[in-house]
């Protein structure tokens, strides 16, 4: 059975600290499930979510994989199973290419891919004993189509989804299902500076104007994107509890224009070379 029962299940939380993991451990409390909710600082995780009996807050730095292994021998010693993983904390560096310094890149796929791959590592044994579980990571519009001034951000989330397409293969013979979430621009704090949002270190005079413009936009943006992070979360715990997860979810309008036009795009560009890609195999 790879899908949790409706009522009841164990969520497993990354970033609830803030932003939509806030809203994603409260959708799953009023739904009835138990939350495991996790940041680097636990108090502000429950004050953030708000007490509650079936709210366990637990420290957790997604980069660490002492404290995932903690975390995760915390929630079972709680709860005694983990049904649901959101793998949701993330930040953003953004940036041209050549102005992101390489230990900015290397610290966004630390955070935003190996950090959910080490959580991931540390609960799957938990649901491979039960036979059961679901496995969700947020990953992001730019993880299915690249964007400007997101060359490290878009990295790291083509990745996850990467690896997510080939994890659901591994899994499934375990009765663990998987779900990539890819969100368009939603309401949360992924464009607060200094938290979630790092701007690039190194100055090349040929970007500079660009920067400056592309930086001020992104300002701009922030607190008016059009998506609201608590119907996000309210729609994955309905997918969760539902007969059976997807794949994907690509989760708003904006999003979904983006998909669809890149996937007329990807047409496009297949029929324009497709006598000369299938020229290709051996002749005998």
């Amino acid at each position: 059975m790879t899908t949790p029962e409706s009522t009841g299940s164990v969520w497993f939380v990354t970033g609830a600290g803030r932003g939509l993991g806030v809203d994603i451990a409260r959708a799953a409390l009023a739904a009835g499930h138990r939350v495991v909710a996790t940041g680097r600082d636990a108090r502000r995780v429950e004050s953030a979510v708000g007490a509650h009996e079936d709210l366990l807050a637990v420290a957790l730095d997604v980069t660490s994989v002492e404290a995932a292994a903690a975390a995760t021998r915390a929630a079972v010693d709680r709860f005694g199973r983990i049904d649901v993983l959101v793998n949701n904390a993330g930040n953003f560096y953004a940036g041209y290419f050549e102005t992101i310094s390489d230990a900015q890149f290397r610290a966004q796929m630390e955070t935003n891919f190996f950090g959910p791959l080490t959580v991931t590592r540390a609960v799957l044994p938990v649901m491979r004993g039960q036979r059961s579980g679901q496995v969700i990571t947020v990953t992001s519009a730019a993880g299915l189509v690249g964007q400007e001034f997101c060359a490290a951000y878009a990295s790291s989330k083509f990745a996850l989804e990467g690896w997510m397409e080939s994890l659901r293969y591994d899994l499934a013979p375990y009765g663990i299902a998987t779900m990539a979430v890819e969100p368009g621009f939603f309401r949360t704090e992924l464009l607060v500076e200094g938290s979630s949002t790092i701007w690039p270190e190194l100055d090349v005079a040929d970007y500079a104007e660009r920067t400056a413009q592309t930086v001020e936009a992104w300002r701009g943006m922030n607190g008016r994107q059009g998506g609201d992070p608590a119907k996000l979360a309210a729609a994955l715990v309905a997918l969760s509890d539902g007969p059976g997860l997807p794949l994907r979810f690509v989760a708003g309008e904006d999003v979904m224009a983006g998909v669809e036009a890149n996937l007329a795009t990807l047409r496009d560009q297949v029929d324009a070379q497709r006598e000369l890609s299938a020229s290709l195999a051996h002749d005998a």
